[in-house]
């Protein structure tokens, strides 16, 4: 039987030891949470003495400003929209579209405050790198598997992404 998490506050709070049995630490949990709010990260995790404590904030993702500067995907002002009755449209199908090998968080550019690997319109390669998805600490390089031109980037910077997820269309 697997102990449900606490919520409180939009944080997440559990705390196991190593047989996966809960232990409750109030005074550390609360320390913790206080050291999310105070820095402003998402989790926190220890394992001292045997016991591991994890504290996680649900957090919402807004696009904004700085989002944009970072080549966030956001549609441009003349876009059309899909009509409702068609609904919106299915890229997953499509049979140029490079689809996420594993689960991460991708990153348009090799490093921040550089120029993307690719954008709409760009010329690309077979195995020519189009973006970079970070998985378990690892950078994995995700290569056109065609040559064309990408007509659409479906994902936006730092964005996460599942297995399978269409990530752009190349033409």
């Amino acid at each position: 039987m697997r102990p449900e998490p606490v919520k409180k506050d939009g944080l997440q709070l559990t705390a196991k030891d190593m047989k996966g049995k809960a232990i409750v630490d109030h005074d550390l949990i609360r320390e913790l949470a206080q050291l999310l709010k105070e820095t402003g990260l998402s989790e926190i995790e220890i394992d001292r003495d045997g016991m591991r404590v994890r504290v996680a904030r649900e957090m919402t993702l807004l696009a904004t400003p700085a989002a944009v500067a970072s080549g966030a995907a956001i549609p441009a002002a003349n876009a059309q929209a899909p009509s409702p009755e068609s609904g919106p449209a299915d890229f997953s199908k499509h049979p140029g579209c490079l689809h996420s090998p594993m689960v991460g968080t991708v990153y348009l550019a090799p490093e921040p405050g550089t120029a993307p690997f690719v954008e709409v319109g760009s010329r690309v390669s077979q195995g020519q790198t189009i973006l970079i998805i970070e998985a378990m600490k690892t950078m994995n390089h995700i290569p056109a598997p065609k040559a064309g031109t990408v007509t659409r980037i479906l994902v936006g910077n730092q964005q996460p992404v599942e297995f399978g997820e269409p990530l752009a269309i190349i033409e």
